[in-house]
């Protein structure tokens, strides 16, 4: 059946480009998954606070060398994409990412977590401020949409932070281990203005898990 709207972006967008290195900060990048982070991605989902928030575990590197393998496939088909928050030494220290790419409406859902020894130093919202700019700028994307549970507060910092305005509350939309959360919905357009992160306390950060 033909869409009786023109699709916000064609098809091939994404999967007609190579999947960027993207400088956020001095001594800080985002850039591809590499087979060899497959250990620190291991370490990262044996933290209590991203199994709690993200409901993943990964019991053996080979099970984490398949989750660094999957994004390359994941960009092609134009799903999602992942990134590595890495620091100067080209060393993971996080990750954040798209999910749920949806080009014909412009549109996606953000993702992010950071290993603890990187927590309290503002990473997540620098680096949740250059996906966003980057999704909005070169990937053509127009709204980005970031959900969360309202127990995790850090979260919610880390979105409010980031320019993601709160649009309401999905009363018991996802499942954890304890049962189920009601949801935060964060979203920022691309007609929303410059992102800036100029009132970003890195202690802001360390009062809560990211997950």
């Amino acid at each position: 059946m033909p869409l009786l709207v023109t699709p916000a972006l064609p098809a091939g967008t994404l999967a007609a480009q190579e999947q960027p290195d993207l400088p956020v900060r001095p001594g800080l990048a985002l850039r591809p998954w590499r087979d060899d982070d497959a250990p620190v991605v291991q370490a990262a989902f044996g933290c209590p606070a991203i199994q709690r928030w993200h409901v993943l575990r990964l019991d053996d590197e080979a099970e984490a060398r398949a989750w660094t393998a999957q994004w390359t496939g994941r960009w092609r088909a134009e799903a999602a994409v992942s990134f590595a928050i890495v620091d100067g030494d080209d060393r993971p220290v996080g990750q954040t990412g798209l999910r749920e790419v949806l080009l014909t409406e412009g549109s996606a859902q953000i993702s992010y977590w950071l290993l603890p020894d990187a927590r309290g130093r503002g990473i997540a919202t620098a680096a949740l401020e250059t996906l966003t700019r980057w999704s909005f700028t070169q990937a053509g994307l127009y709204r980005l949409e970031l959900n969360h549970s309202t127990a995790n507060a850090a979260s919610c910092r880390v979105a409010t932070r980031g320019g993601f305005a709160v649009e309401g509350v999905a009363r018991q939309s996802m499942r954890h281990a304890d049962g189920w959360h009601d949801m935060h919905q964060h979203a920022r357009l691309r007609t929303d203005g410059a992102i800036c992160s100029a009132g970003l306390r890195p202690a802001d950060e360390t009062r809560g898990q990211i997950g």
